[in-house]
């Protein structure tokens, strides 16, 4: 994610930086471009087709049809937004039940249990690392940091990572419990963080799983190619050659939308607009290690 200052304007109105739709849609906006070149040197110079022609009412068309690709993309925009948003919520909530269970684990278990405490010191980060890893689809040994109870050589790559860390911290507690070091009411304290890495796992799982309907995102580029290809028919009576930047500047604002969209509907990624995983996670290590040193 790219950190800016919301309150520059002239700043980011003359900044392209390098996931910028601009750059993404280059090769199509100048597609567009010739299109329209051509498109217009039929019509007025090939053909000389006058103004009283039919295909002049073509952008009547455009004009019935433009609240209707408005509403299309306010809802795709809207739906992507909501995946965003709610996978920043589920981080914020793996963040704030991490530093809890750090904390009500350092105030239940003494400077003694050296051991136990460097295991849910290097446990809790562990466990945003690899569902940050889960998520992207990948395994990074070096996100794993080893403790005396619980090393890499404990995990099958193969099988869901993060399970295994949930399942591990678990397990440690009921054991704990067992030897008498947490009662059962500490353990009942404990629940709800431990329950809650599972089903944040789960949320995000479904946020990345679960993308928009492929009919819904097949028409909207349906609807904006279409569109798009017959605006320069419609207008270039009234705006002769001037309706080759005029297409431009309608294909870029649509197609820009529907690639926003498509980027930040998977907010888990690297792309620039995605979540900072990455600075969550150093932030838990951060705050499981002032715990629990």
């Amino acid at each position: 994610m790219i950190d800016y200052n919301p309150k520059e304007w002239f700043r980011y109105i003359f900044y392209f930086q390098k996931a910028d739709t601009v750059r993404k849609l280059a090769p199509m906006i100048l597609t567009m471009a010739a299109y329209s070149s051509v498109i217009a040197y039929l019509i007025i110079v090939h053909f000389r087709i006058n103004e009283n022609n039919d295909l002049k009412n073509i952008s009547l068309m455009h004009s019935l049809l433009g609240f209707v690709i408005s509403m299309l993309l306010v809802f795709r925009t809207n739906t992507a937004y909501d995946r965003w948003w709610e996978g920043r919520k589920q981080w914020g909530s793996l963040m704030n039940g991490s530093r809890n269970l750090a904390l009500k684990i350092a105030g239940l278990i003494g400077p003694e249990y050296a051991a136990e405490r460097q295991f849910f010191m290097k446990m809790i980060p562990n466990y945003a690392f690899s569902l940050k890893n889960h998520l992207r689809n990948r395994y990074i040994s070096e996100d794993f940091e080893d403790s005396a109870l619980f090393g890499k050589s404990s995990l099958i790559t193969t099988d869901h990572i993060p399970n295994q860390i949930a399942a591990a911290l678990f397990a440690k507690v009921i054991e704990l419990q067992r030897k008498g070091i947490l009662l059962p009411e500490h353990t009942l304290l404990l629940n709800h963080e431990l329950e809650g890495f599972t089903n944040i796992c789960g949320a995000c799982e479904r946020i990345k799983n679960t993308p928009i309907p492929l009919s819904y995102s097949s028409f909207i580029k349906k609807f904006i190619f279409i569109y798009c290809l017959t605006l320069p028919i419609g207008y270039v009576f009234s705006l002769h050659f001037l309706v080759i930047p005029f297409v431009m500047f309608v294909f870029y604002i649509l197609a820009s939308l529907e690639v926003i969209a498509e980027e930040i509907e998977d907010p888990f990624g690297e792309d620039s607009n995605d979540l900072p995983i990455e600075r969550i996670c150093k932030g838990i290590q951060t705050s499981a290690h002032a715990l629990l040193k």
